[in-house]
Order: structure tokens, then sequence, then C-alpha cells
């Protein structure tokens, strides 16, 4: 059973309890300790912010800048809802498709002995998959399909798990644009076909990066220690069932913005599911999906959900969410325009930029520029940052706080 639960307990507080100790006694990579202090910065006076005060009650509050770093679990609410709304634009009036990629995890050592061997062997994934999909899209249904992917590396409880879910929109358009061609409204492509190309795909890249010595390999890897060991492992490797899963179409565009939601801006582990620390453990919920998808509770030492959480921590500038077919960037606004044209369907209404306080409104109803108690405009004034003040520090008033 795990203790008294301790009220708003962070990933910020476990890293400044223990990642010092950690960094001590465990090879870091400077990425990884430039995620560790963002996020134990992330809304403290170490990082800058500002003193609200009202000139009618004399109530003030002070607030405190975000890190704004992808791994830190306080920094994606915001990020999510303008990621969201741009991808409302993009929406067109047809059933979309979820199929979710998983990599054998034969490969996680190899993925994780270094940061270059990360880089290549995920965007290996990316490719792998994307060239699968738009390969069907051709052969089966005779036009060009669109579809997004994000990755994820973890399961419920932080170990690998290397796969990246696809949102991938029910039809194709011409490669001339002129006529769109319609899925199967419950079935898009065969997922064991899909699984046996995935897997030629990815492990004919891999034996090339292997071959052209574009891989750091470790020496406890014995199965490439030599020419020889490297094929017998490619090809237990190849012959390997992998992981191609297919979900029913989303119930309309808002399930499958809800669904976006949900996972595109998703860490490791959030702060909600954190529920105590305490003799150097921490305990977390989590859902088991092989009893149900049941929520449990587990622990783990807190140097172990550390070392756990950095296996997560990307390359720098490596991006985790990319658009593919009439969806990439170059031909996006392109073909949706020949897309729209065919379905049918109008083109979306532009949209404003929104402040931070525009956003806080739209997601709270909060108004953080009038005073919470008597409603009277705030005045303000910037607070430089402070570098030495590296101890965790909590703003009761901070009540727009949505993360």
């Amino acid at each position: 059973a795990a203790p008294t639960q301790q009220s708003q307990l962070e990933l910020a507080d476990i890293f400044s309890t223990y990642a010092d100790a950690y960094c001590r006694s465990h090879y870091v990579t400077s990425n990884e300790r430039q995620v560790i202090q963002a996020v134990i910065k992330c809304r403290t006076p170490a990082l800058g912010g500002h003193r609200e005060w009202c000139p009618q009650c004399g109530h003030q509050r002070y607030l405190y800048h975000s890190c704004r770093n992808r791994h830190c679990p306080k920094c994606q609410t915001l990020a999510t809802a303008s990621w969201l709304e741009e991808r409302q634009q993009e929406l067109l009036p047809v059933p979309y498709f979820h199929n979710v990629f998983t990599l054998p995890h034969e490969l996680n050592r190899l993925i994780l002995a270094s940061e270059r061997n990360r880089r290549a062997l995920l965007n290996l994934l990316f490719q792998a998959a994307a060239q699968t999909l738009l390969t069907f899209g051709r052969n089966n249904l005779g036009g060009k399909v669109g579809f997004t992917m994000v990755l994820h590396t973890w399961d419920q409880q932080l170990r690998a798990h290397f796969h990246v879910h696809c949102l991938i929109a029910a039809g194709a358009i011409a490669e001339d644009g002129s006529n769109w061609i319609d899925a199967h409204k419950n079935f898009l492509f065969p997922v064991r076909a899909l699984s046996k190309v995935f897997r030629a795909k990815y492990v004919e890249s891999l034996q090339q990066l292997l071959d052209g010595g574009k891989l750091d390999v470790p020496h406890y890897f014995t199965e490439l220690s030599s020419p020889q060991h490297r094929r017998r492992w490619l090809r237990k490797l190849s012959r390997k069932a992998w992981v191609v899963y297919s979900k029913a179409p989303f119930a309309g565009p808002q399930k499958l913005l809800d669904y976006l939601g949900r996972y595109t801006h998703r860490v490791a582990i959030s702060n909600h599911r954190l529920l105590a620390s305490e003799n150097g453990r921490v305990w977390f919920a989590y859902r088991d999906r092989a009893d149900g998808d049941r929520k449990k509770t587990t622990s783990l030492p807190a140097e172990t959900l550390i070392s756990r959480f950095l296996l997560h921590v990307l390359p720098p500038r490596f991006m985790r969410i990319r658009h593919y077919g009439f969806l990439a960037n170059r031909v996006k606004k392109e073909c949706l325009a020949q897309c729209r044209e065919q379905l049918q369907a109008s083109a979306p209404e532009p949209i404003e930029p929104k402040t931070v306080a525009d956003w806080i409104w739209q997601l709270t109803g909060l108004d953080i520029t009038r005073c919470p108690h008597c409603g009277g405009p705030l005045e303000s004034e910037e607070l430089p940052p402070q570098p030495s003040h590296l101890h965790r520090l909590r703003t009761a008033d901070n009540y727009w706080d949505t993360s």
C-alpha cells in the first residue's frame, strides 16, 4: 500500500530531492541534464516572471515563467490547445482511422545505446511506417493518403516501448487532384499485410545503417559482434511477427480531436499520476493493459524512476509529431484545397492568434487580467530571473495553473 497521499506531488519535487545524487552516480548526457534543470526551475523565480497587484483592494500575486520544455509535465496544456486548434483547420468531412506501428523489444537495447542510435532508429521508425502507409494508399486506393504520426516511447510503467500512433483520413486524393477516392467506412488496410511490409522496410534500412557503420554498437550487444552474428540476428527479426494494430474509425471529428488532445503532447509520466514519495521510493498510478486496463498503483526506487524517465528524453530538435502524404507541410495547403473541392467542403474560417490570457479564459473560464478578489484590473511589473534560487517554491495565488 502507498503511504498517505502527498498534496500536489510533482516530478520537479522528485528531481529536486533525488536528481543530484542520481547524476553523481550515473552517466547523464548534457541534454538530459538540461531537461532535469528545466523541470526543477519551471514556474519558480529561477526563470523570472512578474508581480501583479490590484490598485483597488491591494491584492498581489507572483507568477513565474514556464520552462516550455517538451518533457516537462507542466508545460503541455497551452501547447496542446494551440496545436489542436491548428489541426482543426485541416479536418476533412471523412472518417479517420487509427493505426499503431510498434518496434519489437529486441531493438530496445540498440536504440537506447546512444543518442546517435536513438535519433537514427526512431527516424527509421517514422520512415518505415510512413512508406508503408503511402505504398498501401497508392496500391489499394489509387491515390495519396494523408496522415499524422505521433511518437511514443514508453508504457504505463515508463519502460521502453517504441511505437507511433498514426491518424489517417479514410480516403485518398488522386495524384493529379482530379477526384477523391473513398475508403471503406469500417476498414482501411489489412494489418497483417501492413506488418509484413513495415517489418521488411525497417529491417532492410537497419541493415544498411549497420553495414555503413552509422550506429553505435555497444560491446555487450554480442548479437552484432561480427557480420555472421549480425545476419543471424537480422534473420530472427525478419521472422518475428511485428505488431501493427488498427482501431475502429473515430466517431466524428470531435472524437478525433479528443484523442489528439490526450496523446500528442503527453510526457512519460504526468504529475497527476504521482501519488507519494517516501524513504527513497515513489508511488504512482498506472493502467494495466494486460488486466483489462484496470487502474493500479505501484512504486519504484526514486533512482529507478528517474532512470526510466530519462529513457524517454528525445534528442535535441527531434520531431515527435510529423505529417505525411497530402498533409505534408510542403504540399498541405494545395492538397487540402483539392480535397475540399472534391468533397464539396468549405474551408474553415481563419483563426486569430491568441494570447496566454485568451487561452486561459478559453480553457478555464478565468480572466487572469482581473483581480480574483474584487474583479478590478491588475497592474504588473517584470521580475528578473534569479539563477541562485533553485529550491522548489509554490505560489498559492497561481490559481490559473491548468496543468
